[in-house]
């Protein structure tokens, strides 16, 4: 049985790859913040662990209770948007903590379980295209859209330093998805843009690796 580890998987997107891949035949393990935000993920065929992603102890924690578990993929989909990103009224502490979510834990996730991958061996990203240099023609947002353009970086650093290993990364854009910080407005429901990240990551090879590909599989400029 193929093992997948979904960080953030007690709602929205992260929630919905847990549905789909238990209803796959994947071994779901997903983490959550808040034990008591874990029912929907164990209603869903998720295994809880509990874990804020953006404390080193509790990632060193995590592995620890995963010992022994190889993972075909470790999907890094938990992240924020941040507050007070306005020019001229940003917060540097709120700045600083998109970073540590959205940033700096998935390259500390990919550094603990790398010598867990086996199988398939991906580590993909839930990024944003927000992170595009090339799809900033509005400004603001300035704490997520940093966070996600460095995320980029930071998966095709991996996919370097990882080659040797035979593990691939990519950096997943999931398009505009109606969820909690996506909003009602949004052109996309959940399940269509899993489906078509889900897609991506099975179809990833070594040419991939690194990439920045959208829902619908297509290439995205840095």
């Amino acid at each position: 049985m193929p093992t997948i580890l979904i960080t953030g998987a007690n709602r929205g997107m992260g929630l919905e790859f847990a549905r789909q891949y238990a209803a796959a035949g994947w071994r779901v393990l997903g983490t959550v913040r808040d034990p008591m935000a874990g029912r929907a993920l164990s209603e869903a065929g998720g295994e809880v662990y509990v874990c804020d992603v953006a404390l080193p102890d509790q990632v060193a924690r995590l592995k620890s209770s995963l010992a022994g578990v190889e993972l075909d993929v470790l999907l890094l989909n938990a992240g924020i948007y941040g507050e007070n990103q306005d020019f001229g009224a940003v917060d540097p502490a709120a700045f600083m903590k998109a970073v540590a979510v959205n940033t700096l834990a998935p390259l500390k996730l990919a550094e603990a379980f790398a010598d867990r991958m086996t199988g398939r061996k991906v580590i993909a990203a839930v990024s944003s295209k927000m992170g595009a240099m090339s799809d900033n023609t509005s400004g603001g947002s300035y704490a997520y859209r940093a966070s996600k353009a460095a995320l980029n970086m930071v998966i095709k650093g991996l996919a370097v330093d990882l080659a040797p290993k035979g593990i691939l990364t990519v950096a997943l854009s999931p398009g505009w998805v109606r969820t909690d910080m996506g909003g009602p407005n949004a052109p996309l429901d959940a399940a269509e843009a899993v489906a078509g990240m889900r897609k991506v990551v099975d179809a990833l090879s070594s040419e991939d690796s690194g990439a920045f590909i959208h829902y619908d599989g297509s290439r995205l400029n840095w």
